[in-house]
């Protein structure tokens, strides 16, 4: 019984150091693609438009504001 308790043990100790190296090489393989990939397509800067509308102004129509106030409502009255 010994014997096959150590066969076992070796096993075991075999396929996890299988797993932790394949788990290792996957870590190194994804650090060097991130790498490749920001070097030759890097972000684009983001750009500032003159357009955009100033905080706090209100653009929403009050007519879709009411719609989605309604429908709020009517879900939270039938889901209590």
């Amino acid at each position: 019984m010994n014997a096959l308790l150590m066969e076992g043990m070796e096993l075991m100790l075999v396929g996890m150091g299988i797993v932790f190296l394949f788990l290792a090489l996957l870590v190194v393989a994804a650090s060097l693609m991130s790498a490749f990939v920001e070097k030759f397509f890097p972000a684009p800067l983001p750009t500032t438009s003159a357009e955009t509308p100033a905080t706090g102004s209100n653009t929403t129509d009050p007519r879709i504001i009411a719609a989605i106030a309604s429908a709020v409502h009517h879900y939270r009255s039938r889901h209590r």
